[in-house]
């Protein structure tokens, strides 16, 4: 039996080891613009001169054209678009937004930048929806997105290790991501000025975020056992942080590695979070339906989990009237 247990370790650390650096490194490695959707505005003919630039980097742009520079710009703040290219004057201007990933805005700078000194034009960057002064690079918003997923990890596996079922336990998950979203606001927001906007409701993406994680880890484990609890934790740990595009953008992931980051937990989190924070909630939709779905179907099977237990047990209550049986001596 000892012999076998050290095999057993001596072959596990390195398969674990292997999967962290493939859900870490890869990603990371391979980070390039796929189907980075970019706005281009101006005449026709000056917007077909740019497009045709842009489309020689094949499949890392998705074109959209627009009549005039005001529309480009409404659609950068409203998160249709990472950024725009203005032709038809003298020299093209560039539109961006920090705030919705700075490493997607120095991108475009280099790109548009590099494109228009080969034609012997300069370049005007308009940076229209700006990150934080107090965070220009965004790492403290995407430093937040493990310190999250960990807090749900561990609000649902004390849950589930201290015996809580149904109704107690949905009402343990939930008031536990209340008080961290709130802890987490003053943080990020209060005093790191990291995230913008309405201080409850970004409160409210942060306890959403946390309570999605833990109703999701609290849930497969009602269901499954100690089991839900590691397969939970790989989930969130070795696709949800890696393959969130925090820290970047899901579309400068590898695919399908951006996809499912934004089905999960910590990468929808972080979407929400900076529309609510930087783009008055364009665009915040999704993140939230998949949040509360995760929210919903995590808490659900965590009270049909409880109920399922008590009829295993045969302690479910006596119907009225009925006495309740004798315990055995």
């Amino acid at each position: 039996m000892d012999t076998r247990r050290v095999i057993g370790v001596i072959v596990l650390v390195p398969v674990l080891v292997a999967l962290a650096l493939w859900a870490f490194a890869w990603p990371a490695s391979r980070t390039a613009p796929r189907d980075l959707p970019l706005g281009v505005a101006g005449p026709p003919a000056a917007v077909a001169q740019v497009e045709q630039r842009l489309t020689q980097r094949e499949g890392a742009f998705e074109i959209h054209r627009y009549a005039d520079e005001a529309a480009a710009r409404d659609a950068v703040e409203d998160r249709t678009v990472y950024g725009a290219v203005v032709a038809g004057g003298k020299d093209p201007k560039l539109l961006t937004a920090s705030a919705a990933s700075p490493t997607v805005a120095q991108l475009l700078r280099q790109a548009v930048t590099g494109q228009a000194s080969a034609a012997g034009a300069a370049v005007q960057v308009v940076d229209v929806v700006p990150a934080p002064g107090a965070d220009p690079r965004g790492a403290a918003l995407s430093a937040s997105v493990l310190p999250l997923a960990l807090a749900g990890i561990a609000t649902g596996a004390v849950v589930t290790l201290l015996g809580l079922r149904g109704v107690r336990a949905a009402v343990a998950l939930v008031g536990a991501a209340a008080l961290t979203g709130l802890v987490a606001a003053a943080i990020a927001h209060s005093w790191l000025g990291a995230v913008t906007g309405d201080w409850w409701t970004v409160a409210g993406v942060f306890g959403l975020s946390v309570l999605a994680v833990g109703a999701g880890t609290a849930g497969l484990a009602a269901l499954l056992g100690r089991a839900g609890l590691a397969l939970s934790g790989a989930v969130m740990m070795l696709l949800g942080n890696p393959f969130s595009g925090a820290s970047s953008a899901p579309e400068l992931l590898p695919q399908p590695a951006g996809a499912i980051g934004q089905w999960l937990p910590p990468g929808a989190g972080a979407s929400l979070l900076r529309s609510v924070s930087f783009f008055d909630g364009a665009a915040a939709t999704g993140p939230a339906l998949t949040l509360a779905w995760w929210t919903v179907l995590g808490l659900g099977a965590v009270v049909v989990g409880g109920a399922l237990g008590r009829c295993a047990r045969g302690d479910a209550p006596a119907p009225d009237g009925a006495p309740a049986p004798a315990p055995v001596a």
